[in-house]
């Protein structure tokens, strides 16, 4: 794999995963929330948000479904096919931070998303379908982290 090939990647991808953190406080901004453990710096009160999932248009919410669901999908395949990057991960708190956001914003998210009246079904079955992939990518990427940060050195 390319890490081995070259090493100085670990370094690029240290340095990469602040801005895939901002991504979690991105969203939650967008929901109206705020993580523990988040870049906590003062918030503007014109800056503050009433917006939620449940008051959110429809459009809004779609992309942070969408914005969300890619999101997991992709660190998951990225630890799923190089464990190795699990301690890098690690080093920036990920299962913490990983764990406040799932317990802020998905239960919101399929508040949200159960009790919006939808002209097409449809659009109610993609996002169900998209939220549910999306905390089972959540839960699939905190095991292979906690697996290989965790366990995998107590068998050794």
């Amino acid at each position: 794999n390319i890490f081995t090939q070259q090493p100085s990647y670990f370094s690029d991808l240290d340095e990469t995963l602040p801005t895939v953190l901002q991504v979690y406080n991105n969203i939650l901004h967008k929901c109206g929330l705020q993580c523990e453990g988040a870049s906590a710096e003062p918030q503007k009160l014109e800056e503050r948000v009433n917006v939620t999932p449940g008051n959110m248009p429809l459009q809004e919410l779609k992309d942070i479904v969408l914005y969300l669901c890619d999101t997991c999908t992709t660190i998951w395949a990225f630890l799923d096919v190089f464990p190795s990057a699990c301690q890098t991960f690690q080093k920036h708190e990920f299962c913490y931070r990983l764990a406040s956001f799932y317990e802020l914003v998905i239960p919101e998210l399929e508040s949200a998303i159960k009790k919006r009246h939808y002209e097409d079904n449809g659009v109610f079955a993609d996002l169900w379908r998209r939220i549910s992939h999306s905390r089972k990518k959540m839960i699939e990427a905190f095991h292979i982290l906690i697996n290989r940060v965790c366990l995998q050195p107590i068998l050794e």
